[in-house]
């Protein structure tokens, strides 16, 4: 990067650094869920009996009744038209990890005229074509029809872009002979059969039919960085991580950018995000640096599982949006640095049966008995799916996050905490008789109140902790949709359940509690295996979760097979939540997506390698070496030595250059097995390049202008 642009980067950031705008400063609540077909919009638009059924289809799980899309039609397009929208899109979540839609205007003309119009049918039902999607096997190319279909309980929302706005209406899609092509289609079917399951399981407690309700809070992290520097970065722009980089002497060691505070810039581009998510009726709530320099985290307030996970989809495209506005780019690529830390989206699930958090322990959990079942019923089946739960968080970003002293490793692992623990292991060896309150915590302050201690510490080390009333999975990377960690989630826990309840369900009302008690030892003794309480990072666990026969997948093509191992597509199947095709596809689709990106990221880092990296220091070690010949035919001998040595290792990095670049150019030719180690190997010449090649010479920017100009 010449210093010419390096000025003019830096200056760009400057002028655009400055005041919170007024506008974003007033906007607060009077302005949430503006930009939603929310139940207020729908009780002022709607006939009132129209709006009970929808209401009840909502709220309850009641079947939706078709005669009413006419009505609710007619009501979302008024409302969108006066709030300027001119267009509606049936917006869904194909295969591929982002969103999708396809505009339609209102506008039908009539003859030398026109009308807007949006039929109940158009509402239902869509058909965008299915071919170009990733399917697996379950389409041919040239099998065009797909389907997208209405789903009420994940409300209608409106997009503002530049002049205009559209109608958006969360859909399912799927293929012509019925498979899911989509995230959402699973996870609704996941929903519903951890419902009944739990229905099931709390009538053995003697509790009423109640609804019950599964919920998300997703905490997103994601890097911001200049778009200039971004611009000049040919690895940043075509796979979301830079190949090459060598780590800045400071980064994150002094641990002084978490929790820091935010720079103006930064607070501006937050602020216009907030506004914009809060009038999506999206319950953004934290905001603060993260751990890496340049890295931030978003974090809102739990909500219903479908519509949280297609509240996060909007909020990754948000964060984008915002940052091009703003002359930044937001990366959320898992690991899109070197030498720091990576971005994760933590997902804090948890299980309510009408107003009772099945996770909440109370004030004496050994007491509990719903929530120490509950909490058994999880231990095993995260012990008994743990290779699902892995193969739900894959893919080329996370294959470089976990396991790397900064995330969770790849082995999953329950955290609980000292209390929970040991009123599992008094369980295990009898009826638990005592537990570990947690009490106050000093301070030592007489100007500071003592604090309310929690019953736990947290431990980010692992990949499934405890956390209170919920359960934390910490594994997702950044870019990932929520769908399809907490589809096996739903599955693998509704499975658990209908196993004790099945149990249950055998015993009299005299022998229930003891019988109880028999069921959830045997859990314990039979999975207390995935429960570590302590440092995930440390080797040792590595050499101990070996020992406690717990599954390693460290890449992703490993953690994929989970997909199709017979039993598991047997759970799948018996909640029908997927069938094996729809398993197979999804393996065949994640599978190809990974081979392709890493393909993508070797010819990339060919192409830097060759055409930007060799010119550049076959330019300076010739500079060096007629800089040599002059002063030896000048006569000078001062100085020499050290031209000498400069000449040496400039040749060395050089040819070692050209030699890896010729074996990474083989590679690419062999798949990923190959192309990852070449990669890497080359990585190492060329980072160690950048710290002698002059910098005004360098063609990247660098990590130290990257992570701390912005």
């Amino acid at each position: 990067m010449s210093n010419l642009n390096r000025v003019n980067a830096v200056n760009a950031v400057a002028n655009l650094k400055g005041t919170v705008p007024m506008a974003a400063q007033v906007a607060g609540a009077e302005n949430y869920g503006e930009d939603v077909f929310n139940e207020d919009v729908m009780r002022e638009y709607l006939p009132k009996d129209t709006c009970a059924k929808l209401l009840d289809t909502i709220h309850n799980g009641a079947p939706l009744d078709p005669a009413i899309a006419g009505d609710v039609a007619h009501a979302m397009k008024k409302w969108a038209l006066e709030r300027g929208a001119t267009h509606y899109t049936h917006w869904f979540l194909p295969l591929t990890g982002s969103t999708a839609e396809k505009h339609d205007s209102f506008l039908e003309p009539h003859g030398a005229k026109a009308i807007m119009t949006f039929s109940g049918k158009n509402l239902i039902v869509g058909e965008p074509d299915a071919s170009s999607f990733p399917s697996g096997g379950l389409r041919s190319t040239f099998e065009a029809r797909g389907y997208t279909a209405w789903d009420p309980t994940s409300p209608a929302f409106i997009k503002r872009h530049g002049n205009g706005a559209t109608l958006c209406i969360p859909t399912a899609f799927c293929s012509y002979t019925g498979e899911a092509l989509d995230k959402k289609t699973p996870l609704l079917r996941s929903i519903q059969a951890l419902s009944i399951s739990a229905k099931r399981l709390m009538k053995c407690f003697g509790l009423p039919d109640e609804k019950v309700s599964v919920t998300l809070g997703p905490e997103q992290e994601y890097f911001l960085i200049d778009k200039h520097f971004y611009l000049q970065r040919p690895d940043l722009l075509q796979t979301g991580r830079t190949v090459f980089g060598a780590p800045p002497p400071k980064h994150q060691q002094l641990e002084d950018h978490y929790f820091g505070s935010i720079k103006m810039r930064i607070l501006n581009f937050m602020t216009e995000v907030e506004k914009e998510l809060w009038s999506l009726g999206i319950p953004a709530k934290t905001r603060h640096n993260e751990v890496a320099p340049a890295q931030f985290e978003l974090a809102p307030m739990f909500e219903e599982l479908n519509l949280a996970c297609d509240h996060n989809m909007l909020v990754m495209e948000v964060l984008r949006q915002v940052a091009d506005r703003n002359g930044l780019v937001c990366l959320l690529h898992e690991k899109p640095f070197a030498g720091v830390n990576g971005s994760g989206k933590h997902n804090n699930w948890s299980v309510s049966y009408g107003k009772i958090n099945l996770l909440n322990p109370g004030t004496d959990p050994h007491q509990n008995s719903i929530f120490l079942t509950t909490l058994c019923a999880v231990i095993q089946a995260v012990d008994k799916h743990a290779d699902l739960l892995r193969a739900a968080v894959t893919g080329t970003g996370n294959d470089h996050r976990l396991g790397a002293n900064e995330a969770p490793p790849a082995i999953i692992s329950i955290y609980l905490g000292d209390q929970l623990a040991d009123v599992i292991n008094q369980l295990e060896k009898g009826e638990p008789k005592s537990s570990k309150h947690a009490g106050a915590m000093k301070i030592g302050v007489d100007t500071l109140p003592s604090l309310p201690k929690d019953a736990t510490d947290r431990n980010r080390t692992s990949p499934f902790a405890f956390t209170g009333n919920k359960f934390e999975f910490r594994a997702p990377g950044s870019s990932h949709s929520c769908a399809d960690a907490n589809t096996v989630l739903n599955t693998i826990v509704a499975e658990a359940f209908d196993d004790i309840a099945s149990k249950l369900e055998k015993l009299s009302k005299e022998e229930f509690h003891s019988g109880l008690q028999k069921i959830l030892q045997k859990i314990i003794k039979t999975h207390k295996r995935i429960i570590f309480n302590g440092n995930g990072y440390n080797d040792e666990w590595v050499k101990e979760a070996e020992k406690r026969g717990l599954p390693n997948a460290r890449t992703t093509m490993e953690a994929l097979k989970a997909l199709i191992v017979p039993e598991n597509i047997q759970v799948f199947e018996k909640y029908g939540v997927f069938s094996a095709k729809e398993l197979e596809s999804r393996y065949e689709v994640f599978g190809e997506d990974y081979c392709s990106r890493v393909k993508i990221e070797g010819e990339i880092a060919y192409e830097i390698a060759a055409s930007m990296i060799v010119p550049v220091v076959e330019s300076q070690y010739g500079k060096v070496v007629r800089d040599l010949a002059n002063a030896k035919a000048a006569g000078i001998k001062d100085g020499v030595s050290a031209l000498t040595a400069n000449a040496k290792e400039l040749g060395k990095g050089l040819e070692e250059l050209h030699s890896k670049i010729a074996v990474l150019k083989t590679a690419i030719g062999e798949g990923y097995s190959k192309i990852i180690p070449a990669m890497t190997d080359l990585r190492s010449t060329v980072d160690a390049l950048e710290k002698i090649v002059p910098d005004e010479c360098w063609p990247l920017p660098k990590y130290r202008e990257m992570l701390f100009i912005y």
